[in-house]
């Protein structure tokens, strides 16, 4: 079975050497990569990097303000990577002024990205499966008022003491990848398999389901390599 990793998780080299830790990457054995920035480098050079080192570009996270800032620039960007995922990793849902925006822009995007053979999708933490000032459940605004997919972090809605089985089954047709991290409920990160979360359950659950399963780590103990690298064994010791 085939694995992505949150290059976010690897934060403490992506940005003096995003290169490097792309090449770490492949060695380890993740096959995917998703995207946290792109450190002023080029679309041309970050391309070359992914085909020397034999990673596929399973998305990227994007900010809500560069799609609002520049569409174009973003979508050309992901088209020369042969990216065909944008994830928005977070907005503000704070009230409902701020999710009627965000619903407007999102169902305004959608189809634009669409016609570009891109896929905007969603990424929660814990406070979008809880309530906003005026009492909105966030993930369930965005469910019931837009058309776009979600990344669901599977470890943030067990933070949100939501069940994340049964979050990425009442999904399922909203979802092409999840997030695996593990953790205790708080917002220290763990390696797969240190935490109480129930990460072998969601494999489970999202290996039956079909969902590509992408890691992130919220630590880097003693180091992101180091981290990742016991994650992926983790998943190997799984079996297939």
């Amino acid at each position: 079975m085939e694995y992505g990793l949150q290059m976010y998780s690897l934060r403490d080299i992506t940005g003096e050497d995003l290169k490097g830790a792309l090449k770490k990457v492949s060695e380890i054995g993740y096959k995917g990569v998703e995207f946290a920035g792109f450190f002023g480098h080029s679309a041309e050079e970050v391309k070359s990097w992914l085909d020397e080192y034999g990673l596929k570009v399973t998305g990227t996270h994007t900010g809500y303000n560069l799609l609002a800032d520049d569409f174009d620039g973003t979508v050309a960007y992901h088209k020369a990577i042969g990216c065909d995922t944008l994830i928005v990793p977070g907005a503000d849902t704070s009230c409902a002024k701020a999710m009627d925006e965000l619903v407007e822009n999102f169902n305004k995007w959608q189809p634009m990205l669409e016609k570009e053979g891109i896929s905007l999708q969603y990424h929660n933490h814990h406070s979008e499966f809880l309530p906003n000032k005026d009492g909105q459940i966030p993930m369930e605004e965005m469910a019931k008022r837009t058309n776009i997919k979600f990344e669901i972090d599977t470890y943030w809605a067990f933070a949100a003491k939501r069940d994340p089985l049964e979050v990425i089954t009442r999904l399922k047709d909203r979802i092409s990848f999840i997030h695996l991290k593990d953790g205790n409920g708080g917002h220290t990160g763990y390696s797969l398999g240190m935490g109480s979360a129930p990460v072998k359950a969601v494999w489970e659950r999202a290996k039956e389901l079909g969902f590509y399963m992408v890691v992130e780590s919220e630590g880097c103990d003693p180091d992101g390599v180091s981290e990742v690298t016991r994650c992926f064994e983790y998943l190997k010791s799984l079996g297939e």
